[in-house]
């Protein structure tokens, strides 16, 4: 019997991890980061939104990548987030296949 429980909870948790929207956001700042501070402001203030899994800023290529969870967030959640922080973002095309491309912010 306990080893059917185990088993049980094992294969559910094996479940919800499969479940998962894992996406990943490429975008340049403007202002541009020219700085470890600009770096440490983005990801100080970005890791505080919900559905955030890594979060990884590059000043000489002056690039944000950011892997979120899409069931809890979106790119569109994530651009209002960096406007709360002064910072406006346009999306970067991705050649890369691992990472997806994010469709282009709509202009209001």
């Amino acid at each position: 019997m306990k080893k059917a429980f185990i088993s049980f909870a094992l294969m559910l948790v094996a479940l919800g991890a499969q479940a998962k929207d894992i996406k990943t956001l490429v975008v340049t700042t403007n202002p541009q980061m020219h700085c470890a501070s600009c770096e440490n402001k983005i990801k100080g203030n970005l890791r505080f939104e919900k559905g955030i899994k890594t979060i990884e800023t590059n000043v000489k290529e002056q690039r944000v990548t950011i892997t979120y969870d899409a069931d809890k967030t979106s790119s569109e959640a994530l651009f209002k987030a960096f406007e709360k922080i002064g910072y406006q973002v346009a999306p970067v095309e991705v050649k890369n296949e691992k990472q997806q491309q994010v469709p282009q912010k709509k202009n209001k």
